[in-house]
């Protein structure tokens, strides 16, 4: 069922939820969370899409707040808000409030969406694009428990995960990292079946990729051991390399669904590691809403201590050879005749 308000209030949209609810036939709130998204309108189908496949896992009440861009002076000034309810098949397994701001409401989100949370529920708030620098000092930011960004979507994503160091607040996470825990479980699976001391590592994958930089902090955080990024035409993260006192592990992922493990001395494994849908990684963040630590201590490992620790040791300079060796002599007496 939709129910669509114009020049609204927020009061008005919780009248609408309630008679839309005894409409299809269920009064009783059994949603356990509140999901915020701040999109624009050009993303705002896949994100509502994407959040509505995750609550059949996680029933919420999905709000989304769209900033509607004015483009006179006059519009600017005037506030106005628009309401789409939805509830029942139309909204997953929860309910649906997708909020077009106006104006200068536009600046004044959290005024909106505050009483429209459920009561008593954690709030967990998603960036798909465009994250605030501190997510946590936003104004809808510090609403929430939970706050979700995106580097994969930024410009520069290697200046986005810097960012995200260097404002992280206790409840951030970043769906680059939610992308690689296949990836952690994997080659912490195969440290498990031959422990061995590992001497360096290599992650390979396609550029502007922040997963691959994720995963190689994490694996240089953890192991104390260099790592070297390198790149490949994907798609994503394609594979890594563990040098060890054992020999190699490898898990290479060519074609972005199929992996191969190999270590010294078994026979090669096929594991199923296919790329994700936005769904199913918003799921798996939306099952846990305590802090992170483990995410914390990987982006503050920082990119830059990582090409630190991949840059090759500089070679040692050649001796000068003595003046007086015939090889020396030789080479004195050619120059001189190329001279003449």
């Amino acid at each position: 069922m939709k129910i669509d308000l114009t020049e609204t209030t927020s009061s008005k949209i919780n009248q609408a939820l309630v008679s839309a609810r005894r409409a299809v036939g269920t009064p009783a709130i059994g949603m356990v969370l509140t999901l915020v998204i701040v999109t624009d309108e050009e993303n705002a189908y896949d994100a509502l899409k994407a959040a509505s496949d995750s609550s059949r896992e996680h029933p919420s009440r999905i709000i989304a707040v769209i900033k509607r861009v004015s483009r006179s002076p006059r519009s600017r000034r005037d506030a106005r808000l628009d309401a789409e309810v939805r509830v029942g098949s139309d909204s997953g397994s929860g309910e649906t409030i997708v909020l077009r701001l106006h104006g200068e409401l536009a600046n004044h989100a959290q005024s909106v969406v505050l009483p429209l949370l459920l009561p008593d529920a954690p709030v967990v708030l998603w960036w798909p694009e465009d994250a605030p620098s501190d997510p946590a000092k936003d104004p809808l930011g510090a609403l929430a428990q939970r706050r979700i960004t995106d580097a994969y979507s930024a410009e520069a994503p290697g200046a986005e995960l810097a960012a995200r160091a260097q404002s992280y607040t206790p409840g951030d996470t970043d769906l680059s990292w939610t992308r690689i825990t296949p990836w952690r479980s994997m080659l912490a699976a195969a440290l498990d079946q031959k422990p061995v001391e590992v001497l360096s590592a290599t992650v390979e994958g396609e550029s502007e990729n922040p997963s691959c930089e994720l995963l190689a902090m994490w694996l240089a955080d953890r192991l104390k051991v260099p790592v070297r990024r390198t790149q490949s035409a994907g798609p994503g993260l394609t594979a890594v390399r563990m040098e060890t006192k054992g020999g190699t592990i490898v898990l290479d992922r060519p074609d972005g669904s199929l992996a191969t493990l190999s270590m010294e001395g078994q026979p090669n494994r096929a594991v199923a590691l296919k790329r994700r849908e936005t769904a199913e990684l918003l799921a798996e963040e939306l099952r846990r809403l305590d802090p992170d630590n483990t995410y914390e201590s990987a982006v503050k490992f920082g990119v830059e201590n990582l090409a630190d620790a991949a840059a090759p040791e500089p070679a040692a300079p050649k001796a000068a050879e003595p003046a007086d060796t015939p090889t020396a002599a030789k080479k004195t007496a050619a120059k001189r005749a190329a001279a003449k």
